[in-house]
């Protein structure tokens, strides 16, 4: 049974989702259109498992569903919605101060 998240916890969830960047490609990739595993796992360089596994992460934020075609799955997004989002997000201007705290920001690819 389906239920609806908070304000809070879809925003957790987003989140969630953008900590990773391949799950930031893969979205942005299904912002695209919908798609088989194998096309975006092929399109973002990646081995079939570990896109699984992302995969999965995305279904578990609520962000992605399954879709059966024939004997084959099509993700895209759980709400059209979120493509626009995503936009939204893409073109944010963030304010980012250039003294970072933290020392290995450069190396961790952090911060």
């Amino acid at each position: 049974m389906l239920t609806l998240a908070s304000e809070v916890e879809v925003l957790a969830r987003f989140g969630r989702a953008l900590a990773d960047p391949i799950r930031c490609r893969l979205l942005l990739a299904l912002r695209e259109a919908p798609a088989h595993p194998s096309d975006l796992a092929e399109e973002l360089g990646i081995s079939r498992t570990r896109l699984s596994n992302h995969l999965a992460c995305l279904r578990d934020c609520g962000l992605v569903v399954a879709v059966p075609v024939g004997r084959r799955t099509r993700y895209e997004f759980a709400d059209p919605r979120l493509g626009h989002a995503l936009q939204d997000l893409r073109t944010a201007v963030l304010a980012v101060e250039s003294d970072r705290t933290c020392p290995d920001a450069d190396a961790k690819g952090c911060c």
